[in-house]
């Protein structure tokens, strides 16, 4: 892949990731997430289990249209909170977030980065990517409910008692950030490119932060380090593909587009996202599935539903961690990965015997 390539597939990623996560951050400050934990509770009736099922379709929502980093970043903390709030165990909505960050980050492009990698080689774009993506994206959703539930059983049972509602401190821009992220969602399926939608969306915000509450724009945290990181990363990758990891990985992801083939590359996939991490995964072995959409597809299982096992495989999970220490709630390493390594081999394998 030539130089030129390499920008134009790499740059809308970057300018997606800089202009979703301001989306996120301002619709956080404005009361939107914390409004959706509220809601969670109060449409929980009371009852654990059902609570926990509005969170799983709230951590759905969120990395499905805002990314996987939004939810382990954004939705933790706010979940979090509400537990220990209501005095519910806060691991089983812990794990919950982390593991739908990465598992429900197929079904659209912007649901993780290295899904927006790939859609550049989709002749028909986002409608090409989407038609191939969703039974593989249902079927590790499903499969991640399905372990959730049977591992946090007992501790999802029980009842709380309802959280009284509380209005946002400033209802305009509560309105506004609400509506910007409800639209992005069709915005992105409808094919509007992901960085055009996202950065209309972040001016937006950003402006109407300005006009209502202008002292809070100094919370907005851009994440400028991790997008020069990024790209010296993907610099890097790409002068050692040329030096000759291509061939070598070529030989180890293997070819064709039968079950086996589509498993053996998004196992290759898996172990290098969860040795790694999942974008440097994804882009030392895309080279090995261009040309044949389905096994793109299959590499995305590979490094968007596997990496659940280290907790270094993706940059959610790493955030997700950092959050949960935060609010107080130990993460076990070993059970992390005994847990994870059981939803990583059933998810992987429902999602790529759909495709």
């Amino acid at each position: 892949m030539s130089v030129s390539s390499v920008v134009a597939q790499v740059a809308p990623v970057l300018v997606f990731l800089l202009a979703i996560t301001v989306v996120a951050e301002v619709a956080q400050l404005a009361g939107v997430f914390e409004a959706l934990g509220v809601l969670a509770a109060r449409l929980g009736r009371g009852r654990v289990l059902l609570m926990w099922l509005w969170v799983v379709l709230v951590a759905c929502v969120a990395t499905i249209v805002l990314s996987l980093d939004t939810t382990a970043v954004l939705l933790t903390p706010v979940v979090l909170a509400a537990a220990l709030r209501l005095g519910i165990a806060p691991l089983p909505f812990a794990m919950t977030t982390v593991w739908l960050a990465n598992t429900a980050s197929l079904l659209l492009p912007v649901s993780n980065l290295t899904n927006l990698l790939a859609v550049y080689h989709f002749d028909g774009g986002v409608r090409a990517y989407l038609a191939l993506s969703w039974r593989p994206a249902l079927a590790a959703i499903a499969v991640t409910v399905v372990v959730l539930w049977s591992l946090h059983r007992r501790a999802l049972r029980g009842t709380y008692v309802v959280p009284e509602h509380a209005p946002p401190p400033d209802r305009v821009l509560f309105g506004v950030a609400a509506v910007a992220c409800a639209v992005l969602g069709p915005a992105f399926a409808l094919g509007v490119p992901p960085w055009a939608a996202a950065t209309v969306a972040a001016v937006v915000l950003v402006g109407a932060l300005a006009a209502r509450q202008p002292r809070l724009l100094r919370e907005v945290e851009v994440p400028w380090r991790m997008v020069l990181i990024l790209a010296v990363v993907f610099t890097l990758l790409q002068v050692a593909l040329r030096l000759g990891l291509e061939d070598v990985l070529r030989s180890v992801a293997g070819a064709g587009t039968a079950p086996s083939d589509l498993l053996r590359l998004a196992g290759v996939g898996a172990l290098a996202a969860n040795g790694v991490n999942n974008l440097p995964a994804y882009f030392a072995l895309e080279p090995t599935a261009t040309g044949e959409p389905v096994r793109l597809m299959a590499l995305l299982i590979g490094v968007g539903v596997a990496p659940v096992v280290t907790l270094w495989a993706s940059l959610a999970t790493l955030l997700w961690r950092e959050r949960c220490a935060r609010a107080g709630v130990r993460i076990d390493a070993r059970r992390f990965a005994g847990h994870g390594l059981i939803l990583a081999v059933t998810a992987t394998l429902a999602a790529v015997l759909v495709l």
